[in-house]
């Protein structure tokens, strides 16, 4: 298969060549005919998958199809739940149009409007927004919806974590009745369907993956550790390990600033992004972790959407998610556009209960064990990092040639994805 046979134009082609890319994903061999067609979609995809480019070209092609209007009305409208997704999808619809005539822009908070109502007041043909900059704009008279054709829905499910559904609402009150709809989501909940049904017209069901499922090329490896001894532990596998580009996940906005300062204090270059980070401090962040000047890079989860880094090789959970779907999403930064790679998760005891409730959603037990050195405690305790500096060195796994494996754990469960384990490590 190949994107010409998809039907797209040569200019489409042309942008498409220029980013180095010669095979459509299934997700963009699904989605791209069907769009084309005009047809509503309601598709499953998870993250890595290719599926911005499933509705970004097919979308494109559309509208460059008939005769800009002057005044360039808003004619696409993309949603979505977060910053740095927005961003990511406007570079990319940016990339795909580069030998069409066609404007775009995007719009989110936690920055001035004046230069996105400027740039608005210029007429632009693709949209792409957040709920909140965009339903704000509507109001003090900057936007019009009337003339939007297509709306698109990205990472709906998200969206409703975060509580947009009223947003939502709102907006589709606000396009024509007559227009194009595509709902993309890692996850089909009944909330996700309830929503689906009220404003797609027949949609096609796309599916690129089965539902709920990790990314084949993931590496899952658990650990199950003290609480008190996971900061000494990431430092020492992000240094033995020599790994110079990893994304980590905690649950609190405190707690990745305090597992920030800890990395830095051990020689490490690190940033932290989440909701109280200024949008200049996120995007700056974000382009140092890209560039490699930032080695880890710690995030809560609603930060991290939209992080679209092809080859990232390590994805950290220091904590769990309390929401198994989350932890979906959080791997499926690695192992992106078929490329390997590896998500270790540090489970202390107080986390037992989020990691079955992960292995509940995946239908699957993942691969499992201790390190030497760090077990798991009886129970939670006070971390004494917070208090004062620990003077012991913690004892290194290490294999009998005497170098570090961490991110290749032994397991004793079947179930995950485990092809180069040659760590030591006692199992469980």
């Amino acid at each position: 298969m190949s994107f010409k046979s998809l039907g797209l134009s040569d200019p489409l082609l042309k942008a498409i060549e220029k980013k180095g890319y010669t095979t459509p994903s299934p997700i963009q061999e699904k989605c791209i005919p069907v769009v084309l067609q005009g047809k509503d979609v309601l598709a499953s995809a998870q993250t890595g998958t290719g599926k911005t480019a499933g509705f970004t070209l097919p979308l494109l092609q559309i509208l460059s199809g008939v005769q800009t209007p002057q005044k360039r009305p808003i004619r696409a409208l993309v949603l979505t739940p977060t910053r740095e997704l927005a961003a990511q999808i406007l570079e990319n619809v940016k990339e795909y149009s580069t030998f069409l005539k066609i404007k775009s822009t995007v719009i989110f908070g936690g920055v001035k409007q004046g230069p996105q109502v400027n740039t608005l007041r210029s007429g632009v043909d693709v949209l792409i927004a957040t709920p909140g900059r965009l339903l704000d704009l509507i109001d003090q008279g900057y936007i019009s919806l009337k003339d939007v054709e297509i709306l698109v829905l990205d990472e709906a499910d998200r969206m409703l974590d975060m509580g947009f559904l009223r947003d939502i609402k709102k907006v589709l009150a606000l396009v024509p009745d007559k227009r194009q709809n595509l709902l993309f989501s890692a996850t089909f909940s009944k909330d996700i369907k309830k929503l689906a049904g009220g404003f797609l017209n027949n949609p096609v069901l796309v599916e690129a993956t089965p539902e709920n499922t990790t990314a084949e090329k993931v590496n899952q490896q658990i650990y199950h550790v003290d609480k008190v001894k996971k900061r000494a532990i990431i430092i020492q596998m992000i240094k033995e390990g020599d790994w110079q580009q990893v994304l980590v996940f905690t649950r609190t906005k405190h707690g990745a600033n305090k597992l920030c300062e800890k990395m830095v204090s051990a020689g490490i270059t690190a940033a932290a992004i989440h909701g109280n980070k200024t949008q200049g401090a996120r995007t700056k962040a974000l382009a140092g972790f890209k560039a490699g000047t930032i080695r880890v890079l710690v995030a809560t989860d609603i930060a991290a959407r939209g992080i679209d880094i092809p080859l990232l090789p390590h994805v950290v959970n220091f904590e769990l998610p309390n929401v198994p779907e989350d932890y979906v999403h959080r791997i499926g930064r690695t192992g992106r556009a078929g490329a390997n790679g590896i998500a270790i998760s540090l489970v202390s005891h107080d986390e037992v209960a989020y990691l079955k409730d992960i292995e509940k959603l995946l239908k699957q037990k993942l691969p499992s064990g201790y390190i030497e050195g760090f077990e798991q405690g009886e129970a939670p305790k006070e971390d004494p990092n917070d208090k004062k500096p620990q003077n012991h060195s913690p004892r290194k796994p290490r294999n009998k040639s005497g170098g570090s494996n961490w991110g290749k754990a032994k397991s004793n469960n079947s179930g995950g994805r485990n092809n180069n384990s040659n760590r030591r490590t006692t199992n469980k």
